[in-house]
C-alpha cells in the first residue's frame, strides 16, 4: 500500500503560537488533521477535515492508513511526538520512511527548563495511564527523576505513595500547563503536595536532598533485617539458600517471577533489588507472615503483588512466569509445579526450595515427568556462633534446591548458571 508521506507535528500548550510561520502553514495545506480534542481546537481556521484520534488506537490507526493513501495527512500530538507519543507507534507501523516527525519542546524539558535542573541523568517514568505499582523500586536511589502524571496518578497521589514507602528524601517540583498562559510552576515538599490541587496538565520532578540518609539494599541481606515469626530460628529462606536460589532462577530484566509460599517476602525483595524492572506476584498461606511481607515491602521499597491465598489459589490471575520460586505449596506441590510449568514462558526456570526428602523426591520426579531437566543442589552450611571467648560453628538445616528448565538444545542440558 502507497501512502502519502505523514507529517506529524508537536504541539505545545502555546497551541499554533508556538509553531514556526513554515510549519503552520504546512498544518493548514493538509486535507486532514488527526489530534486530540485539545490539540484540534488549537487550529479553528483549519479549512481541511478534522479528525478525532480516539482509542483503540487500532481503529484510528486504521483510518489513517485509509486517508494517507489519497490525501495529505498532519497528525498533531502533544509535545515531542517521539517522547511517549504517538509518532513513535506511527513510526513502528509504517517505517521511519513514511512519517516525518517536527518535534515541539517536550513536557519534561519545559519542567527542567523552569526548575533551573539538568537532566541529562534524570530518569523519566511515564504514570500517564498505567498503575503506580512498582515505582518504589525504580524510584529508590535515584536522584532526579520526572514523572508524567494523569487524572489518577496525580502529585497529591504520588506524595501519598511515597510517603506509604517512606522514601521521604525527595522534595518535588511541579509544572502545570507549561508553555501556556496559565502556566504555573513550584517547589513544594511531600506534605505540601498531599494539601494542594494542581492542573490535570502537569509534570513532576523528584529530586533526592543532598542531605538525605538513603538506606542501601545488598544481595544476601541478613536474615535478621526482614520482619518475620520467630518460633525458632525465623520462618524465612536463609540468606545462603536465597542467594543460590536467585541465581538458579536466571532472572530476566522486566520479566515475571512468581513467588509460591511468599512467607517473610525475602526472595521477592532481593529478586526485585537485583533485577530492573521485575515484576514479582506472590502468594503467601499465613495471614501472620503476609503482615510481615508487606512490612518487609515497605522498609525494602519493593512494591509487588502480594496475595493471602493457599496456591494454587490466585495463580490464575497472574501473567505468565519467566520464573517461578516455591519455596512454599502446602501440601499441593504436585498441583502447583504442574500449573507451573504449564504456564512457564520459554525459556524459564522453576526452583523448589525443600527442607524435606518427600519433597525432594515429589518435586524432583514431576519436573521429570513434566519433561524438564533436573538439577538438585544440597545446601548444607554453618555459621559462627561465640562460646565464651572462642567460636564454634552451629550448623544449618540443610535445604534441597531442586532446580528445572527445558533445555533449547543439546548445550544446555547440564547448564544451570
Amino acid at each position: 500500500m502507497n501512502l502519502k508521506k505523514i507529517l506529524v507535528v508537536g504541539v505545545g500548550d502555546d497551541g499554533i503560537n508556538g509553531l514556526s510561520k513554515k510549519v503552520a502553514e504546512r498544518v493548514h495545506a493538509a486535507e486532514i488533521l488527526y489530534g486530540g480534542e485539545r490539540q484540534l481546537c488549537f487550529f479553528p481556521d483549519f479549512q481541511g477535515e478534522k479528525r478525532e484520534i480516539k482509542t483503540p488506537l487500532r481503529d484510528t490507526l486504521a483510518e489513517i492508513e485509509r486517508d494517507a493513501t489519497r490525501c495529505s495527512v498532519v497528525v498533531l500530538a502533544s509535545g515531542d511526538p517521539l517522547f511517549f507519543g504517538i509518532g513513535s507507534t506511527l513510526v513502528r507501523k509504517w517505517g521511519r520512511d513514511a512519517i516525518e516527525v517536527i518535534p515541539h519542546m517536550s513536557s519534561i524539558s519545559l519542567a527542567f527548563a523552569r526548575a533551573g535542573e539538568s537532566w541529562q541523568n534524570a530518569e523519566v517514568v511515564s504514570l500517564h495511564g498505567k498503575s503506580i505499582q512498582g515505582l518504589a523500586q525504580r524510584l529508590h536511589g535515584v536522584a532526579v527523576i520526572a514523572l508524567l502524571t494523569d487524572d489518577e496518578n496525580t502529585p497529591s497521589a504520588i506524595a501519598m505513595y511515597l510517603k506509604r514507602f517512606k522514601m521521604t528524601e525527595y522534595e518535588a517540583f511541579v509544572g502545570e500547563r507549561l508553555g501556556s498562559p496559565e502556566e504555573r510552576t513550584g517547589w513544594y515538599s511531600l506534605d505540601q503536595l498531599l494539601d494542594t490541587e494542581f492542573s490535570p496538565l502537569n509534570v513532576v520532578i523528584l529530586k533526592c536532598r543532598h542531605d538525605a540518609k538513603v538506606p542501601v539494599f545488598t544481595l544476601g541481606m541478613d536474615d535478621g533485617v526482614f520482619a518475620q515469626r520467630k518460633p525458632d530460628r525465623g520462618l524465612i529462606t536463609k540468606r545462603e539458600v536465597r542467594v543460590l536460589s536467585l541465581s538458579d532462577l536466571a532472572l530476566k530484566p522486566g520479566g515475571v517471577l512468581w513467588d509460591i509460599g511468599a512467607c517473610t517476602g525475602s526472595i521477592s525483595i532481593e529478586a526485585i533489588r537485583s533485577t530492573p524492572g521485575l515484576q514479582v506476584f506472590a502468594v503467601e498461606k499465613n495471614e501472620d507472615d503476609l503482615e510481615n511481607l508487606r512490612a518487609n515491602q515497605i522498609k525494602f521499597r519493593a512494591d509487588f503483588v502480594a496475595l493471602h491465598a493457599r496456591a494454587p489459589e490466585g495463580l490464575d490471575d497472574f501473567p505468565d512466569p519467566d520464573s517461578v520460586f516455591i519455596g512454599g505449596s502446602g501440601g499441593e506441590l504436585k498441583e502447583v509445579i504442574a500449573i507451573s510449568a504449564r504456564r512457564l514462558r520459554e525459556g524459564g526456570r522453576v526452583v523448589v526450595s525443600a527442607a524435606t526428602i518427600e519433597n525432594l523426591y515429589e518435586a524432583q520426579q514431576t519436573l521429570v515427568d513434566l519433561g524438564f531437566f533436573v538439577s538438585v543442589t544440597l545446601v548444607q552450611t554453618a555459621r559462627s556462633k561465640p562460646i565464651l571467648n572462642l567460636t564454634r560453628f552451629e550448623g544449618m538445616n540443610p535445604v534441597y534446591l531442586v532446580t528445572a528448565w527445558r533445555a533449547q538444545s543439546e548445550g544446555e542440558k547440564t547448564n544451570v548458571s
